[in-house]
């Protein structure tokens, strides 16, 4: 007769119990993990993390303007010019510092492209300006502004104040 799987036909003590973590932990230990996760300061803290439908909805709503407004970018040089000289008009009329983060010299005149991509601290997609000859650094928009580009961008170039 042979076995489908021999590994565990070997080891009578293995079932598929044992594929949770809790269960392989000593009883005390056990205890001790279930009576903090049932406090009321985790229920708290676990509650806090959850979204609720409207969120979601919100979220959902955001990531798909997103995504088209990256799409756009990608697949229609003109809005990535509009929004280039959008970018570069902003930062003549308003100090730079109100429209990035930072303000290279080489920025400030007008030599930069356009992306829009996930902010590392934030986790957030947003705009992001890179210098012309330093492909590696990544500049981001002020989120402000960057939902005021996005908008602008998928309303097809007029300017949204």
């Amino acid at each position: 007769m042979t076995r489908a799987s021999p590994i565990i036909a070997d080891y009578p003590w293995y079932t598929l119990s044992m594929a949770f973590w809790l269960d392989l932990l000593p009883s005390n230990e056990r205890e001790k993990i279930r009576k903090r996760l049932r406090s009321p300061e985790e229920y708290e803290r676990l509650r806090e993390k959850v979204k609720g439908p409207e969120d979601l909805e919100r979220e959902m709503d955001r990531n798909e303007r997103i995504a088209e407004a990256r799409f756009a970018l990608e697949s229609e040089p003109k809005a990535k010019e509009m929004l280039r000289k959008q970018i570069a008009e902003d930062l003549k009329s308003s100090p730079p510092e109100s429209v990035l983060d930072r303000a290279p010299a080489s920025v400030s005149k007008g030599n930069f492209d356009v992306i829009i991509d996930v902010n590392p601290q934030t986790k957030e997609d947003q705009v992001f300006v890179i210098p012309e000859g330093n492909v590696q650094e990544k500049i981001p928009v002020q989120q402000t502004f960057s939902e005021q580009y996005i908008t602008q961008l998928l309303s097809g170039g007029q300017r949204g104040t």
